[in-house]
């Protein structure tokens, strides 16, 4: 894609070559023109990139805004853009298991979590195991557990196919439950600490093969299946 911004504060070619220099280190824009006489930027990038970004980049003497498009909408665009697999895959277990309790007399709660519990571990699981080893390497980088064991990163992917199957066939809830509460609390202190400092790297939560960013949406993953298991635990005991 490809934007034109306004662009103050240039007063001289050497401007010129410094703002378009400061814009070509960020990562996906693969190309810059800038105008003083103009006041403009256009900047062409595989993917938007946020106006806090860009601006960045550059010297506080100049000024990056937005002329023919809404900052708000492409950045809405980018976010679905960017995690479109993972709303896919969420949005086809739940109309999986939606379509699971249209089978029953009344709606069964505790049924529908357990179905949508093992979808989650099912589907994510494959990913990995697609690339396990490739899964592994982004694994180790945040996970707090997986940095100090590193074996952990591959059997954590074991243990993500053994839930869901737990989950499938009911197998033991207690300890079904209880083994994904601590599992999950394990996995999303990495994750915590990877957004809070801000942390640019790969989201390993589908293996290898989406590069999805580390993100809110990585860490409301982890919560929902801690959240889920412990309701379940609750109404159980």
């Amino acid at each position: 894609m490809t934007h034109t911004y306004k662009l103050t504060g240039m007063t001289c070619s050497s401007c010129e070559a410094k703002v378009k220099s400061a814009l070509l280190t960020i990562e996906n824009v693969t190309n810059v023109a800038v105008s003083k006489d103009l006041e403009t930027a256009t900047i062409t990038m595989d993917k938007h990139i946020a106006l806090s970004d860009l601006q960045k980049v550059l010297d506080n003497k100049y000024q990056i805004s937005a002329i023919n498009h809404s900052e708000i909408a492409e950045q809405t665009k980018s976010w679905f853009e960017t995690y479109k697999p993972i709303l896919l895959i969420f949005f086809y277990i739940l109309l999986v298991t939606t379509l699971v309790q249209t089978q029953n007399t009344k709606f069964d709660f505790m049924q529908a979590m357990r179905h949508f519990m093992s979808g989650f571990f099912l589907v994510f699981s494959f990913f990995k195991l697609l690339n396990l080893k490739g899964f592994a390497e982004s694994y180790v980088m945040y996970d707090v557990l997986a940095k100090q064991i590193p074996v952990w990163a591959y059997l954590y992917v074991f243990i993500e196919l053994g839930l869901g199957i737990a989950f499938l066939i009911n197998f033991n809830p207690i300890l079904t439950n209880s083994i994904t509460v601590i599992v999950m609390s394990i996995s999303i202190i990495g994750v915590l600490q990877s957004v809070l400092n801000k942390k640019k790297i790969q989201c390993a939560c589908l293996g290898a093969v989406f590069n999805l960013p580390m993100s809110t949406v990585t860490i409301i993953e982890d919560a929902l299946m801690i959240a889920m298991s412990g309701i379940m635990l609750f109404i159980m005991i």
